[in-house]
């Protein structure tokens, strides 16, 4: 059985999603999509804390704790197929990778929701949060990084200079098409590194 990784790069509602293997080192794309994580793709629901600004502290956990709780079946609906589809393709998805926000750790709801800052991030962090939980209810183990560091840890660890990394991301795109936008290069790269971190740490082992 082959190996394989999803890689996600996380928007407000919804999710740049990347499954690959690697062949001879090089990643070979096999899922490619961008998943809703809301049931409604309104602003309302795809930014939770905008939303819930307005709201009396107790309706706004509410209403945030119900978004997040969507979120994470909804993402869990969408890894268990591509789980299925792909192990009887021959590949046993084992990992996954995602680019985490450069921010520090949030505060209690009352002060997100008194910060515009704070909002945004916390919007974008509750989505991350629905992925890496519903990629721990189908036993994927976690690569996280943060998304600034991403490509010149990526360098370091595959042994690769920028300029070469960067052609090969643009090589891959050309191969299978578009949609093929920044999204999907990082998603790309975070289950690059996923699964040969994974391989590597299988080696030492």
């Amino acid at each position: 059985m082959n190996h394989a990784a999803l890689g996600f790069r996380a928007h407000s509602g919804w999710t740049s999603l990347v499954a690959l293997s690697l062949e001879k080192d090089q990643p070979r794309i096999l899922v490619r999509q961008r998943p809703k994580l809301v049931e409604t793709f309104t602003y309302e629901f795809r930014q939770p804390y905008h939303t819930a600004e307005k709201m009396p502290l107790d309706r706004a956990r509410e209403f945030v704790s119900r978004i997040e709780s969507g979120a994470k079946r909804l993402a869990e609906g969408v890894i268990r197929p591509i789980q299925t589809d792909l192990r009887k393709q021959g590949y046993e998805l084992t990992c996954f990778g995602l680019p985490l926000a450069s921010a520090k750790p949030l505060p209690s709801l009352d002060k997100i929701l008194r910060s515009h800052a704070l909002i945004h991030s916390a919007d974008g962090e509750l989505f991350r949060r629905a992925l890496i939980h519903a990629s721990g209810r189908c036993n994927l183990a976690a690569f996280t990084i943060k998304e600034r560091e991403l490509f010149a840890v990526a360098c370091k660890t595959l042994s690769i200079k920028n300029e070469d990394l960067i052609g090969r991301l643009t090589a891959i795109g050309k191969l299978i098409g578009s949609p093929w936008a920044q999204d999907e290069k990082f998603a790309t790269l975070a289950a690059w590194l996923a699964l040969f971190s994974r391989n590597a740490n299988a080696g030492r082992s």
